[in-house]
């Protein structure tokens, strides 16, 4: 395992989702693999961890080059505790993916792919997020293999700055036109819940939504980019510090 890069795997769809078997194929040739994920769906867990209940672990398959473990918890708990009690040696990479379903703009900040990610991140370890905007099951990733194993070349020979990591996002199409860097769109979700009635009595919310891009024309953005059929990828920092206001901030009057 040392003679290899070693890369850590997590998602929110689950260890048996799709998404990851298609990444464990594309990276498989580059590097061994540790996968800890969830035992299911933790979609939009963003980066909630686990600290009422204790969290379970167990191997479900080892193979060289590749083990696969499930996790009863979060996709935060998940690598928090591969980092603890599985990894045989810091990894050179966390990654997480492939996402079923768009993680660009704000949705950057509900993402439990993106937990993945960030948690890398504040671990000191490159880390990158590659999502597919499609959430079918059975989506077909066969596009994006190639883009994943090369931005993966890419940062395991070229390295991130610390506190930096990668937001992916690859457009359903079956031809992607290359890569373009980009940065996060500003948009917001409207309409978030269908307010409904029971058939057997009381009210209940089912989660819905409409995304609003407020610069649909602005062309250095994820969502342009995904728009376009180009793939998307935007350097995401863990220090949310608004530095231009620091000075602002100083100058009123904070006298009791």
């Amino acid at each position: 395992m040392t003679e290899r890069p070693l890369l850590l795997l997590s998602n929110d769809d689950g260890f048996d989702s799709k998404g990851m078997s298609e990444l464990i194929k594309a990276l498989r040739p580059v590097a061994d693999l540790i996968v800890v994920a969830p035992s299911g769906p933790r979609s939009g867990a963003s980066g909630a961890i686990t600290s009422q209940v204790p969290l379970r672990c167990g191997l479900v398959s080892k193979e060289p080059g590749v083990a696969i473990y499930k996790c009863s918890g979060t996709p935060v708990d998940c690598v928090k505790l591969a980092l603890h009690s599985f990894v045989p040696r810091m990894p050179d990479m966390v990654i997480g993916g492939i996402n079923h379903g768009d993680n660009s703009s704000v949705n950057v900040h509900y993402s439990g792919t993106m937990g993945v990610v960030i948690e890398g991140c504040l671990k000191g370890v490159p880390s990158v997020g590659f999502s597919l905007c499609n959430h079918a099951p059975d989506a077909d990733f066969s596009a994006t293999l190639p883009y994943v194993r090369r931005i993966v070349e890419n940062v395991l020979h070229e390295g991130l700055p610390v506190g930096v990591c990668l937001n992916v996002n690859f457009p359903d199409t079956p031809h992607l036109k290359g890569v373009r860097v980009c940065r996060q769109t500003d948009g917001s979700w409207t309409s978030e819940f269908d307010d409904r009635e029971h058939p057997h009595g009381g009210r209940y919310f089912w989660m819905t939504g409409v995304y609003i891009n407020n610069e649909p024309d602005a062309e250095d953005t994820d969502h342009w980019a995904l728009e376009h059929g180009y793939v998307a990828v935007t350097p995401t920092q863990i220090d949310v510090t608004a530095y231009g206001q620091m000075e602002r901030l100083k100058s009123w009057n904070w006298s009791l």
